[in-house]
């Protein structure tokens, strides 16, 4: 039997073995495989498109070495359409010593992922490791001013280039109490606020999340987290998001994962699973790597379940390039593709579960914000009145395209809803969706698409990687807007 989670620390570095690259060949392989794999036709043959096409993403991390590994970052770019830096804008890397800065590594995970038609989530801005032997260091009494700094200063050089920054990464201990690092030393718990208010000054349209891992299910540590997020939400820090890492070993998925996203999204927070990978004691069987497409599937699933989960990322791309062996001895395997670019169990789960897989968006998170975090929310059987799904369409037009509004989930303030563009009886290159807002409502942050607009009036262009749409085809773009929820006719044009 395999020993349970431990709660081990990845390691300190996070430098992730490497292995040999593989020739070009490997990846139009993988592709073949992908395409044909049992799903229904009208179906997306990647993650990504297959994720968007739910109102998610998915996606990868990424290391400076890894842009020089064709195979794996053409393999990257077909399959995701998020980036996370695996080590480039750690504190280490990007201030090595006291107020010199160097944003070169992270610069060249940002432009692959422009070029790529792919977003990036920041990672990270504080975090107890990879600091440089100087912040622990700084006298006491300066701790803070040295951190926001920092944050300032990274935060600013990647403003409007990062969709959401982990801003405070692990600061908990197994026990629910938090880590007592150089930051806590110096500020208490309050260096958690004072470095989200930081973060937000320098950059007010990222989401800010805080990470951690051995939270995805209700335990001491999750419930530490969830009492954390109610203060600082009563406080009106800008907290928008929980990353929940999900470093599982197979067979090992919590089975409170939806239970514990949902009471996080009760809250107005986004959930993301942020760093995922199933380990398997080595050498892996054909039973585990079976359990391992279960275990991916039941990941997916849960967050498609959850309106306010908005996305999946796995920490890195094949198991030839991973960090787990160099970490936890023994085990390896972790990954959707093997150390040859094969789609494994794990990919073809993932993939199904988001092309047949079914969300509820009208679900509402039943727990309040005032339940107890020892509680488990329980499922109500019928969506409440705020988050049954309403949408208002536009009518098909031959040739051209028509895009429908839903509102899929609401709270107090604010909604997110998903708007699907139809094209007609001929493919469409290139679209505009327009709408006007009939009660003051405002766009607060929006994906797969780029906004523009003044006053009631929006308008939504595609993005590089959606603009065609074969005739008959349809694709997505999402959004949480501020106000009461509303779904106007939107109209829909295409050049």
């Amino acid at each position: 039997m395999k020993p349970p989670s431990t709660g081990t620390e990845r390691h300190r570095s996070r430098t992730r073995a490497r292995g040999p690259a593989t020739a070009l060949a490997a990846v139009a392989a993988a592709t073949a495989v992908a395409l044909n794999l049992a799903i229904p036709a009208q179906a997306a043959s990647t993650l990504k498109a297959a994720a968007e096409a739910r109102g998610r993403y998915f996606g990868t991390a990424l290391t400076r070495g890894d842009l020089g590994i064709s195979a794996e970052v053409n393999l990257a770019a077909a399959q995701f359409d998020m980036v996370t830096p695996g080590n480039e804008m750690k504190w280490d890397a990007t201030e090595p010593s006291k107020g010199s800065f160097n944003f070169g590594s992270g610069d060249q995970i940002v432009s692959f992922a422009q070029s790529h038609g792919m977003r990036v989530r920041g990672h990270n801005l504080v975090w107890h490791a990879q600091l440089p032997a100087w912040v622990g260091g700084v006298p006491l009494n300066q701790v803070q001013g040295v951190m926001e700094n920092h944050i300032t200063t990274e935060a600013t050089h990647y403003r409007g280039k990062v969709y959401a920054w982990d801003v405070v990464n692990e600061p908990y201990n197994e026990d629910g109490t938090l880590r007592q690092d150089v930051f806590y030393k110096a500020m208490g718990s309050g260096y958690i606020a004072a470095a989200l208010r930081a973060a937000h000054a320098a950059d007010p349209n990222a989401k800010l999340y805080i990470n951690d891992y051995n939270i995805e299910g209700i335990n001491a540590k999750s419930n530490g987290l969830y009492s954390l997020a109610q203060s600082l939400l009563a406080q009106g820090v800008p907290l928008h998001g929980i990353g929940l890492e999900s470093h599982f070993i197979v067979g090992q998925v919590p089975s409170s994962l939806q239970a514990n996203m949902e009471r996080f999204a009760a809250l107005g927070l986004d959930v993301a699973i942020t760093e995922l990978d199933d380990r398997i004691q080595m050498p892996a069987d054909s039973s585990e790597l079976q359990q391992q497409g279960t275990d991916y599937g039941r990941v997916v699933n849960a967050c498609l379940a959850v309106p306010r989960c908005v996305g999946v990322s796995q920490w890195g791309v094949d198991d030839g390039h991973t960090w787990i062996p160099g970490t936890f001895p023994g085990y390896g395997a972790p990954m959707m593709w093997d150390s040859s670019y094969q789609p494994k169990a794990a990919y073809q789960a993932a993939l199904s579960a988001l092309n047949s897989g079914t969300s509820s968006p009208s679900q509402s998170p039943s727990q309040s914000p005032s339940q107890s975090p020892s509680q488990s929310p329980s499922r109500s059987p019928s969506a409440s009145p705020s988050s049954s799904p309403s949408s208002s369409p536009s009518s098909p037009v031959p040739g051209a395209c028509s895009a429908t509004i839903k509102t899929i989930n609401s709270w107090g303030g604010g909604f997110q809803s998903e708007v699907t563009v139809r094209a007609g009886s001929s493919a469409v290159n290139g679209w505009t969706v327009k709408w006007a807002w009939p009660g003051g409502q405002t766009i607060s942050s929006l994906w797969n698409g780029v906004s523009s607009g003044s006053g009631s009036s929006v308008t939504v262009r595609n993005e590089s990687y959606n603009g065609s749409i074969a005739a008959g085809g349809s694709t997505t773009f999402g959004f949480t807007a501020n106000g009461t929820a509303a779904t106007p006719t939107a109209t829909c044009t295409s050049p």
